[in-house]
């Protein structure tokens, strides 16, 4: 290896789950790396101090891909999460918004405006018919977003696990609809990325992050508790509320076709200037 440190920037999201379980289980340690966890106030803020602070970070694709095409030159190290079943959602408090079609101008709070939730909410929408152009976005943080439910100045929120959990049990939230249905479905949501540069420098070391990564996604997938019962170290959700988490899918490799579904449906929401050739992203042999 070229080095045996490795600082990687986290936010405290369920997609993390089985990179702090390797950490917590000494995985990295045992293949001669020590791993640091840095923790990020925004994925934003976790691409801006790669080759500074970090020398990986954590962010959702549509993060990570916007930045390379406003210039920044990253290279794909890992997928982290891939959507299941309920992991990501419309949740309302409104009884009469039965169904995602209801109401024709929305009012939807999503984390950020032009990110993963904005993105799945217009294409579930759009299939429901409803006008692209017509729906609202609000941008809120998800510990605001009951709040603003309740105060009617949304009508529905996007948001991930465990919020939605919480929002069921503490609010009688319920799901309007899956956003990982139709185009979305199995939507791949995150991974972990490295400067071009720091991938060219240390290609052995990255390679064996890989490895050790992979190891501990598949020990995720085999052990979905393990998942809920990681979540309580670092989020701020009890045991109950994580035992009823659903968790999606923790996917073993880099398969440049299941992420090319992303830079495709970014392009054709206009949130790219140009198609994002994924391939060239990912690292030298990798990929299915």
């Amino acid at each position: 290896m070229e080095r045996s440190t490795l600082r990687i920037g986290v936010l405290p999201v369920v997609d993390v789950a089985p990179l702090r379980l390797a950490y917590n289980n000494k995985l990295f340690e045992k293949a001669g790396l020590q791993v640091q966890l840095v923790p990020l106030n925004s994925e934003v803020e976790g691409v801006k101090q790669l080759d500074t602070t970090l020398d990986l970070t954590w962010g959702s694709y549509v993060t990570l891909f916007r930045s390379f095409s406003e210039g920044t030159e990253i290279q794909l190290q890992g997928e982290a999460y891939q959507a299941g079943a309920n992991t990501m959602a419309l949740v309302t408090l409104d009884a009469n918004y039965d169904r995602p079609g209801k109401l024709g101008s929305p009012r939807i709070a999503v984390p950020a405006t032009d990110d993963i939730g904005a993105l799945t909410t217009k294409a579930v929408l759009r299939t429901a018919g409803v006008e692209k152009q017509r729906i609202r976005p609000v941008q809120l943080p998800f510990d605001q977003m009951v709040t603003a439910m309740e105060a009617k100045q949304v009508d529905a929120a996007w948001m991930t696990e465990p919020y939605i959990t919480q929002a069921q049990r503490n609010s009688g939230a319920r799901i309007l609809t899956d956003t990982a249905l139709g185009p979305t479905k199995d939507f791949p949501m995150s991974g972990y990325a490295s400067s071009k540069k720091f991938a060219d420098g240390n290609p052995r070391t990255l390679a064996l992050f890989r490895q050790v990564l992979r190891d501990a996604q598949e020990a995720a997938s085999n052990d979905k508790l393990s998942v809920q019962n990681a979540l309580t170290g670092y989020m701020d959700v009890d045991q109950q509320t994580a035992a009823l988490v659903s968790v999606g899918t923790f996917p073993l490799s880099l398969n440049p076709a299941r992420l090319q579904r992303v830079a495709d449906m970014m392009d054709t929401e206009e949130v790219l200037s140009e198609r994002l050739d994924v391939g060239g992203l990912l690292p030298p042999g990798t990929g299915d």
